[in-house]
């Protein structure tokens, strides 16, 4: 194939609801460029996108696929997305490199809530979108239903190039009022005439077109005084206003196809070529550093990575945009993030898992690379004599997570290198093994996402055997009020002996707590400290610690102070109360003893750590737990049961509010009542509502629920 240029190029990513036809489409794009000469279907499993294994057993896109259509001598690049919100990374990481979506929506369902999120998507993403009611063939398409529920429902205003004569199951025709003509079609293979509009649709066509030219004068001066001078604007005018209103994301064009019968795709693919912006037009990629990378196929070459699989046979392949200059085959590039270089020894233009050879890849365009040594998702390759680093993607936080249980015992480390395999392949799937919880923890956007992807490692490692299970929740302990106590460690075993005597007073930290001075302590009466030196620790597992020296007198030598706060840190790391981190605690080292012979590092140690360990159990301890900002995305209909449902999770409202027919509700959640609360939310709205969550502090857990914990951890320690 030949070597395409900037202005040759255009980068599209299919986005929509599941089952909305995107893969379908997609194979008659490709079909129409001659990619394929004979298009595939779903059901046998034979179409260029959701070519996996997996993917064919659920009949559903999983992953997002890389494909290319040649068409009116430019090169379309198309990126075909999951519809399933639990694999919405692959859309996050397909807009980084496409400059513009086609949003698909189902003839027979309009506006969806698949439709809203991924919309919501787009706007974060800042992303223009061309629209397509698809499946006009099914047989309760309704495209006027359609398209007033994405008016009703839309940011971005739609506005109509074409509609159906005759939809349904005999659907061939439909009128395009940019072209004013009637596109009939002959067969299912997207051989079209072209023919004047009947004079029964003439009327509604004018109509129609009056509206567009509307809309395309909108978005420019010159065209606005052109159409008030002349009453109209021609086919190129037209376009000209649609190509900035889309480029400024006011307008989504809306197109109606029949995918499966090839029915609209190629005046679809026209208009993408006419209007769409293309590298040339759309916002530059930006730097680390704010600077804007244009697509200046003369300037060094720098390509980014937004897309990396492992495949068998081949290992590891490298998806990247050129972002500026050319790459051809051999080419030496830096990864800007580890400093290594990469030869790319070989280039390819990707069709599903088709790749074709290509001698040079230049600004704007998409490809893939194999047998890298060190590079994933989200690294910059650059020229060496001009290092730059692309803004990296930011992924979405996860939704969901689980512990993993191996059957067997010795499986955990094949194991471990499987699921790394997974999130090199798949960044919104984090990994972690949990010292605190003394458990693999396996995090992603849904149930379904981590079923999926059990279900591929199972399918690919016949032998190994894997479970989920409920994660444990790291809760802190923390304190409420001042407490004082001394712990003398002595012990003699004939030769030199260990002693260690420490005083301490403990009270809860907060920010802007003045400095330690008198204290009321139970017991003791009113006590004052003098404060020789203070130190203070941020935690790693969160909150800080605050530790003094008030000894006067010499009571404590200097040199111990380390070993003091050591035993301290020793006991906040396996909290008193159920073995969970302690934080924001304030200790003051007033006073204690010490022996010219016996006195040693360990003996204060042990004497602070259990000097501790009796103050926090007499300063008001509590339990903390972590609690999340959960905010859900609801149809109206069911925000009484999500509430309700929520309500029943100790959830504490934070605020709602109804958006055009959906309502997003916001709520701070414990993560303990959150476990599976995806499945739970599919069951309540049939599958209709979404949810994010990310994490927002520790609170104390109530009383019941810290007896509950309390019992359970003394159930534990005793068996």
């Amino acid at each position: 194939m030949k070597n395409y240029s900037a202005k040759e190029i255009k980068n599209i990513v299919l986005i929509g609801a599941p089952g909305t036809g995107k893969t379908t489409l997609a194979e008659a794009m490709a079909y129409e460029g001659k990619v394929i000469d004979r298009r595939g279907s779903i059901e046998t499993n034979n179409t260029l996108s959701d070519n996996t294994d997996i993917e064919h057993e659920y009949k559903r896109s999983i992953y997002s696929t890389i494909l290319f259509t040649e068409f009116m001598d430019r090169k379309l690049n198309i990126i075909d997305c999951p519809g399933s919100d639990d694999f919405c990374g692959s859309l996050f990481s397909a807009f980084k490199v496409g400059d513009v979506g086609v949003f698909l929506f189902n003839a027979q369902n309009g506006w969806e809530v698949g439709s809203e999120i991924q919309a919501r998507y787009a706007r974060l993403l800042k992303k223009p979108v061309i629209g397509v009611i698809n499946q006009l063939d099914a047989d309760k398409a309704s495209f006027e239903a359609a398209f007033e529920s994405i008016r009703a429902a839309s940011r971005v205003k739609p506005v109509l190039v074409q509609y159906p004569v005759n939809q349904g199951p005999g659907f061939d025709s439909f009128i395009d009022v940019l072209m004013m003509k009637m596109y009939r079609f002959k067969d299912h293979d997207g051989h079209r005439e072209e023919l004047e509009i009947p004079a029964g649709e003439l009327e509604k066509a004018q109509m129609l077109n009056k509206e567009l030219v509307e809309m395309a004068a909108e978005h420019d001066e010159a065209l606005m005084e052109l159409y008030f001078d002349k009453g109209t604007l021609t086919q190129d005018d037209i376009r000209a206003g649609l190509k900035i209103g889309v480029s400024k994301r006011e307008v989504m064009p809306v197109f109606c196809t029949s995918g499966r019968y090839d029915i609209g795709t190629k005046r679809l693919m026209e208009f993408i070529i006419n209007v769409a912006p293309g590298p040339l037009k759309a916002p530059a990629f930006l730097s680390t550093e704010g600077e804007e990378i244009a697509a200046d196929e003369a300037a060094p070459a720098a390509a980014f990575v937004f897309k990396s699989q492992i495949e068998q046979h081949i290992g590891e392949i490298t998806y990247f945009r050129v972002v500026r200059g050319r790459i051809a085959e051999g080419t030496e590039l830096v990864n800007t993030r580890t400093g290594n270089k990469e030869k790319l020894s070989q280039l390819f233009a990707v069709a599903g898992k088709n790749r074709i050879k290509v001698t040079e890849l230049s600004a704007g365009d998409i490809g893939c690379t194999v047998k890298l040594k060190g590079t994933r998702t989200n690294d910059t390759l650059a020229a060496a004599a001009a290092p730059v680093t692309i803004e990296p993607i930011v992924f979405p936080e996860p939704r969901y997570r689980a512990a993993v249980k191996c059957k067997e015992q010795g499986d955990e480390e094949k194991l471990g290198k499987l699921l790394n395999d997974a999130k090199f392949e798949d960044p919104t799937i984090l990994v972690e093994y949990s010292k605190e919880l003394k458990q693999t923890i396996v995090q992603g956007q849904g149930e379904h996402h981590l079923n999926i992807l059990r279900s591929r490692i199972l399918s690919e490692n016949g032998k190994l055997q894997f479970e989920y299970i409920a994660p444990r929740i790291p809760y802190r302990e923390t304190i409420t009020k001042v407490a004082q106590a001394d712990y003398r460690h002595k012990k003699q075993s004939g030769g030199a002996g260990q002693f260690g005597e420490v005083h301490m007073i403990i009270e809860p930290y907060y920010e802007g707590i003045p400095e330690p001075k008198n204290y009321k302590v139970p017991g003791k009466g009113d006590m004052v400290v003098n404060v020789k030196t203070k130190e203070e620790y941020d935690l790693p597992w969160g909150g800080k610690l605050q530790f003094y020296s008030a000894i006067v007198g010499g009571a404590i030598d200097a040199r111990f102070m380390p070993a003091i706060l050591k035993g301290i840190m020793e006991k906040m790391d396996e909290g008193p109360l159920t073995g969970s981190y302690a934080r924001d605690i304030r200790v003051v080292i007033y006073d204690g003893k010490m022996h010219p012979v016996d006195s040693n590092e360990i003996s204060f140690k042990l004497a602070a750590r259990n000097a501790f360990k009796e103050a926090f159990r007499n300063a008001g301890p509590k339990i903390m737990e972590p609690i999340y900002n959960v905010e859900v995305l609801v149809p109206s209909d069911y925000m009484g049961a999500v509430m309700s449902d929520l309500q029943n999770r100790r959830a504490m409202i934070a605020g709602m509010e109804s958006d055009k027919g959906f309502d997003r509700l916001n709520a701070l959640v414990p993560l303990a009542e959150l476990y599976r609360y995806s499945t739970t939310l599919s069951s309540l709205t049939s599958g209709s509502a979404t949810y994010t969550m990310r994490f927002a502090s520790y609170e104390q857990v109530p009383a019941d629920v810290q007896e509950k914990l309390l019992k359970a951890y003394t159930d534990t320690d005793e068996e």
